[in-house]
């Protein structure tokens, strides 16, 4: 029998953490012994394995001094290396660089599966020490591991021609899974809440995710700023929590342009399904991404999207068509991509002056907001969009050696 370990950094509402409960849920299903560990749990978490979980701390690292936080990342592997022998785990899955490193430095036997996320020439466009061990690990460490998948075909590309990546035996492109079945079921709870629900009474774009640097949310808040100024019963609602410093910058954003009373923010949500149902288009801004999650759980239940193309992994989950970037709008089956906000540095605009990308973004969500066309295509393509993102077959393709 499969015995099985889910390795993932924290246990919040993040992608990763998302798709090791998918795992989780289906792997049990089919009778496997399934533990899952988490690097660092909180008392806020959202996603848990109850009984199968193991916990390596509970504070974040940011909490730690800098010779407890090394002393972690000495001891992580031994302390992997334990749960995978205690358990006779036979398939280990790693979510995301730290998951992958310290699963490549335990030496053990199981069939280890590691995990890309994101558009890694992007993300480690900085001199930070840790981004020079993940860089140093594409050369070295990363071929302990049996598997490396790659989310996206461009993830994969990136990772050859952009990151000096060693060993391309190991990388394979699966996308994410995704149990939409279940999306659909939770989509129908109520909004218990008579204050969120009024908030989506007239027009709504919804943002889930972190408040983080790669999210970028001040670009999204300059659009609207726009938007407003035509659409003017419209709100702008966040799901998620992040980066104090992030949190501050837009607040101070929202005060300049006086538009506090049309933007809210809920804060982390264990079932974002029943608010994203009711919106009337999910908005994307980041400066990187892999294949958001959010982007496929948007299709499920028919919810148009607008995305900046922070990679080429957006061309692909949004469109049955190849689609080459643009510097202009892309209008696609499930709704509009505009161009990359990104401009070489992961850090806060120098002002508030609304950029061409930032412009494209604006009128792509206000044409979205008031075309039902858009809404009407997205049904009718639906289907074919969702097929590649079925959980049997990336679940078992993970597995396969």
């Amino acid at each position: 029998m499969k015995s099985i370990l889910l390795i993932m950094p924290y246990g919040g509402v993040g992608g990763m953490e998302r798709l090791a409960l998918h795992f989780y849920n289906y792997y049990k299903t089919q009778g496997y012994s399934v533990k899952a560990l988490k690097f660092i749990t909180m008392q806020s978490d959202i996603i848990k394995f109850n009984e199968d979980e193991y916990a390596l701390l509970n504070k974040d690292l940011s909490e730690l001094s800098a010779l407890k936080r090394l002393w972690f990342y000495i001891t992580a592997p031994l302390k992997l290396r334990k749960i995978i022998k205690k358990n006779k785990i036979t398939h280990s899955i790693a979510f995301g660089d730290m998951a992958n490193m310290f699963s490549a430095l335990t030496y053990t036997s199981e069939f280890k599966i590691g995990s890309i996320h994101a558009l890694k020439s992007v993300e480690l466009n900085s001199s930070s020490l840790f981004t020079q061990i993940i860089k140093w690990s594409y050369k070295s460490i990363y071929k302990n591991l049996n598997k490396v998948v790659c989310i996206s075909a461009a993830i994969h590309k990136d990772l050859l021609e952009n990151c000096d990546y060693k060993f391309p035996e190991n990388l394979e492109i699966i996308y994410n899974p995704h149990d939409i079945e279940s999306i659909q079921k939770l989509a129908q709870e109520p909004i218990n809440n008579s204050n969120e629900e009024a908030i989506f009474k007239g027009k709504t774009i919804l943002y889930i995710g972190r408040l983080s640097h790669q999210k970028a949310p001040w670009h999204l808040i300059k659009a609207f700023n726009e938007v407003i100024k035509d659409i003017k019963e419209v709100n702008l609602i966040f799901i998620g929590d992040g980066d104090p410093d992030v949190s501050k910058y837009i607040e101070n954003q929202i005060k300049a342009y006086n538009i506090a009373d049309c933007i809210h923010f809920l804060g982390r949500k264990i079932n974002p399904y029943k608010y994203l149902k009711q919106a009337d288009v999910l908005a994307l801004c980041s400066y990187y991404e892999g294949t958001p999650n959010v982007i496929v759980e948007a299709m499920a239940l028919g919810i148009p999207i607008v995305s900046s193309n922070c990679t080429e992994g957006i061309l692909e989950l949004m469109s049955l068509k190849t689609q080459n970037p643009s510097n202009k709008k892309i209008k696609v089956e499930s709704g509009i991509i505009t161009p990359n906000l990104y401009k070489g540095i992961l850090g806060f605009p120098n002002s508030y002056e609304l950029t061409f990308e930032e412009e494209q973004l604006s009128e792509a969500l206000s044409t979205v907001l008031t075309d039902v066309n858009f809404k009407l295509n997205l049904e009718l393509n639906k289907r074919e969009l969702l097929k590649k993102f079925a959980l049997k077959v990336s679940a078992e393709t993970y597995l396969r050696a």
